[in-house]
C-alpha cells in the first residue's frame, strides 16, 4: 500500500452540527487533491483524534476516487490558431495584391 502525503488546514468545530470540520489536501502520484472532510463528534475529543478521524476520511474518499474534490490544474497556454507564420517574402507579396492607393 502506497502511503500519501496529507496536510489538514483550518480545522473547526461546528457547534450547529456537532462536527469537526476541515479542508484536508492530499498529496498522490500526479496533483494534489483538497476535500472537504466532517466527522461527527462532541466537542470534548482531542484534537489528535478529530484531525485522525479528518485524516481516514479524506484517504478513504482518496483511494475510492469517490465524492467531490478540488484540484488544481497547472496553468497552460490555450493553443493558438493554425495560421502559417508571416514571412517577409509572404508579406511583400500581399502588398502587391492591394491597389495602389493602399500600398506602402
Amino acid at each position: 500500500m502506497q502511503t500519501s502525503k496529507v496536510k489538514i488546514s483550518d480545522v473547526i468545530y461546528n457547534a450547529a452540527t456537532s462536527s469537526f470540520e476541515a479542508l484536508v489536501t492530499v498529496y498522490g502520484e500526479h496533483m494534489p487533491r483538497k476535500y472537504a472532510c466532517s466527522i461527527d463528534a462532541p466537542i470534548a475529543l482531542p484534537f489528535e483524534e478529530a484531525a485522525a478521524g479528518l485524516k481516514r476520511q479524506a484517504l478513504r474518499r482518496h483511494k475510492a476516487e469517490t465524492g467531490m474534490f478540488s484540484v488544481i490544474s497547472p496553468n497552460r497556454p490555450a493553443p493558438r490558431a493554425g495560421r502559417a507564420p508571416r514571412t517577409l517574402s509572404t508579406w511583400i507579396k500581399s502588398l502587391s495584391t492591394l491597389r495602389d492607393d493602399r500600398a506602402a
